[in-house]
C-alpha cells in the first residue's frame, strides 16, 4: 500500500487526450483523514465536463479526476476505528479515479450492508441532485416534464417525483432504445423529435427539469405556461437556454452551489435520505472496465443510447 495508481488531468481538453493513468508514493496519513482502498467509480457528465475546462472559474489542473466512488477504509484515526473495514463514500475531498483517495473523516459516508457495490459508487452526484431538486421544487399533484430521458439523474427524478405524488410525469428521451424502459417504470415516454408533441406536453406542464438546453429546452421555455418553474441543471447540449421575459422563472440549479456551507450532520442525513429512495428504484444496469481501460470506459459513456453505466473497477 506504498504506491496509488490515478488518472490526472495536468491541462484543459479533451478527457481522451489529458487524462494520463500516472503511478506515485503514497503520502502519509494526515491526523484527521481515512484513508480509502477504492473498488468502483462511475463516469458522469460532471466528472469530464470540468475536465474540458468548462468550469475553469472554479476549477484548475493539476486535478484527480472523478466526484464519486465507494471503496474500503484502511486507516482512520482513533474517533473513528469503528469504520476501519468499512465500506464508505469518501466524497467532497480529493478525486475518485484512483487507488487510494484520502477523506475529512466526518465527510466519508458509511454505506448500508444491504446496498451493492456498484450501486453504492452511484450514490451521490445523480441521487443527490435528484433529491435536493425535489425538495426546493416539490412536484405533487403537479405535471412534470424530464429531458435526457437516457441519464441516471433524470431517470431517479421521473420515479422520485412519482413517488412525490405528481399527477403525470412525462420524460423527453433521444433515443427509441429507452422507450421501452421508460413505459415499464410507468412513465409516459416522448422522443426528442417528435416536436409538436414537447410543445403540447410544455404547454400543460407546471415544472420541467432540464438537463440538455439547446433548441430543445428552448422551445420547452418558450411554451411553458407563465407560472410554470424551469429548472435547467445541465447543458448536454452545449447551449444554454435563453430567457428573454421574466415568466415562466428559470431556475439554475448546481449541487455544489445548493449544498453550500450544509454542516457534516446535514450531509449525513441526506444519505439518511438517499439510500432507502435508492432500495426501491430501478437504477440501471452498469458495465465494469479496468483502470487500464479508462479509455473505453469514457468511449462507452459518450454512444447515444447507451444502456449501462460505465463504472471504472479500481481494484484492477
Amino acid at each position: 500500500m506504498d504506491t496509488n495508481l490515478a488518472l490526472w488531468y495536468r491541462q484543459f481538453g479533451d478527457p481522451a487526450d489529458v487524462l494520463t493513468l500516472e503511478s506515485a508514493p503514497l503520502a502519509p496519513c494526515t491526523a484527521d483523514t481515512l484513508r480509502v482502498q477504492m473498488h468502483y467509480a462511475p463516469i458522469n457528465a460532471s466528472d469530464l465536463i470540468p475536465i474540458t475546462g468548462a468550469y475553469r472559474h472554479r476549477v484548475a489542473p493539476p486535478q484527480v479526476a472523478g466526484y464519486e466512488g465507494v471503496g474500503t477504509v484502511v486507516h482512520a484515526p482513533s474517533a473513528f476505528q469503528h469504520l476501519l473495514g468499512k465500506r464508505v463514500l469518501p466524497l467532497r475531498g480529493m478525486g475518485c479515479w484512483q487507488r487510494y483517495v484520502d477523506v475529512k473523516a466526518p465527510l466519508a459516508v458509511p454505506v448500508p450492508d444491504d446496498i451493492t457495490m456498484t450501486l453504492a459508487a452511484r450514490a451521490y452526484i445523480n441521487p443527490l441532485a435528484a433529491l435536493l431538486m425535489l425538495k426546493k421544487w416539490p412536484v405533487a399533484g403537479k405535471h412534470v416534464l424530464i429531458t435526457a430521458g437516457g441519464s441516471a439523474c433524470a431517470l431517479l427524478l421521473a420515479q422520485w417525483a412519482q413517488l412525490q405524488g405528481a399527477r403525470r410525469v412525462v420524460v423527453v428521451h433521444r433515443s427509441p432504445a429507452h422507450a421501452a424502459r421508460l413505459h415499464a417504470m410507468g412513465l409516459d415516454a416522448v422522443l426528442e423529435s417528435a416536436t409538436d408533441a414537447i410543445q403540447a406536453l410544455s404547454a400543460q406542464s407546471d415544472v420541467v427539469f432540464d438537463a440538455v438546453g439547446g433548441d430543445v429546452g428552448q422551445r420547452i421555455w418558450q411554451t411553458l405556461p407563465e407560472q410554470a418553474h424551469f429548472v435547467a441543471y445541465g447543458v448536454l447540449s452545449g447551449k444554454p437556454v435563453q430567457v428573454n421575459a421574466g415568466r415562466p422563472l428559470l431556475h439554475w440549479f448546481h449541487v455544489r452551489h445548493t449544498l453550500g456551507d450544509i454542516n457534516t450532520v446535514e450531509w449525513q442525513q441526506l444519505f439518511a435520505e438517499v439510500w432507502p429512495l435508492l432500495r426501491r428504484s430501478d437504477c440501471g444496469e452498469v458495465e465494469i472496465f479496468p483502470l487500464s481501460a479508462w479509455r473505453g470506459a469514457i468511449e462507452t459513456y459518450h454512444q447515444s443510447g447507451r444502456a449501462r453505466k460505465p463504472l471504472l473497477c479500481l481494484d484492477a
